[in-house]
């Protein structure tokens, strides 16, 4: 069993720490010796996406409740001053790192500080695949998405044998650029062409939704009628593929993953989109807290440093019951 240590250092910078901001509370929680408040760095790159917001407020609410001494950090997708400002942070001591939505490729300074001052960093949706720069990552399963997506739109096109299919994908983003990867495999192995024969790839996730609606247009502009189906590898490029389709004039249908509110209206509304998927962030972070609290405990980590947890397919047939993802917090 490992055990927590408990690091002090001086090293801040004052440039790096304006990134930052606290929270804590004086009541519950401690370090495990009962005497004081276990203190937690918190980081996500993502703040600026509604998912990402959602569980910095989220870290915010649960720091409060259990009386955790936190340093939220939010990187705006910015790296170059983010991870200098975890590094800063964990200079100056901390028991354990919480990282939300920031793949480990982005990480490696951030890793090789907290392994160096020995704090594990206890991570969300931070990569795609088993990695001992964390103690745990708990994400959704991408192999699942993928089924689930591709299996409704076989049925939605009655049997994608022979059918035309584009993929929108973004490989900079791990999990998008796994799904992708596994999305493309599946719809050739039921038989269907493959648009260009691998992901059209959007170049930022801030223009996804006007470049993913520029493919499908573009598409439609030299192959009237020539698309089947469209499988995105998250909403906002499945929203703008949408609206190329019913500005083409085209019935195919389209996938996105994130449980967008605008996604789930729009399936609803019978149109082109079909489908999407809901990923359980909340669930995913209680359960990373319980996993928190037994380290702080006892200096027990987890069994695994990777876990994938089951998502759902939204279909007009449960849209209702769901809750948006922006709408989390």
């Amino acid at each position: 069993m490992r055990t927590r240590f408990k690091v002090a250092a001086a090293l801040a910078a004052a440039a790096a720490i304006a990134l930052t901001g606290c929270s804590g509370g004086d009541s519950g929680g401690g370090t495990g010796d009962g005497d004081e408040a276990l203190k937690v760095i918190a980081f996500t790159s993502g703040n600026q996406t509604p998912v990402g917001a959602w569980w910095v407020k989220a870290v915010q609410e649960k720091a409060d409740e259990l009386g955790w001494d936190l340093t939220m950090i939010q990187g705006d997708f910015d790296f170059q001053k983010m991870n200098p400002a975890v590094e800063s942070a964990i200079g100056q001591g901390a028991d354990v790192i919480l990282d939300g939505y920031t793949d480990v490729s982005s990480i490696g300074s951030i890793v090789t500080a907290a392994q160096d001052a020995g704090i594990p960093i206890f991570s969300i949706d931070a990569g795609t695949e088993p990695s001992d720069a964390f103690a745990v990552n708990i994400t959704t399963d991408q192999q699942q998405i993928v089924d689930q997506t591709v299996e409704a739109l076989d049925e939605s096109v009655g049997g994608l044998d022979g059918k035309t299919v584009m993929v929108i994908g973004h490989d900079p983003h791990a999990g998008i650029r796994m799904r992708a990867g596994l999305a493309v495999e599946a719809l050739e192995e039921a038989g269907a062409t493959v648009v260009g024969g691998e992901p059209q790839q959007v170049t930022s996730p801030a223009t996804g939704r006007t470049e993913a609606l520029n493919f499908v247009s573009d598409y439609l502009s030299a192959n009237p009628d020539g698309l089947d189906a469209v499988w995105a590898g998250w909403d906002d490029a499945a929203l703008g593929a949408a609206q190329g389709l019913a500005e083409g004039g085209s019935s195919a249908k389209v996938t996105g993953v994130d449980a967008l509110s605008e996604s789930i209206a729009a399936i609803e509304a019978d149109g082109n989109m079909l489908a999407t998927i809901e990923q359980p962030w909340p669930s995913i972070l209680d359960q990373l807290v319980e996993l928190v609290q037994a380290y702080e405990a006892d200096g027990t980590l987890p069994d695994e440093n990777f876990v994938a947890v089951d998502a759902t397919l939204v279909t007009k047939d449960n849209a209702a019951e769901i809750t948006p993802s922006d709408k989390l917090g």
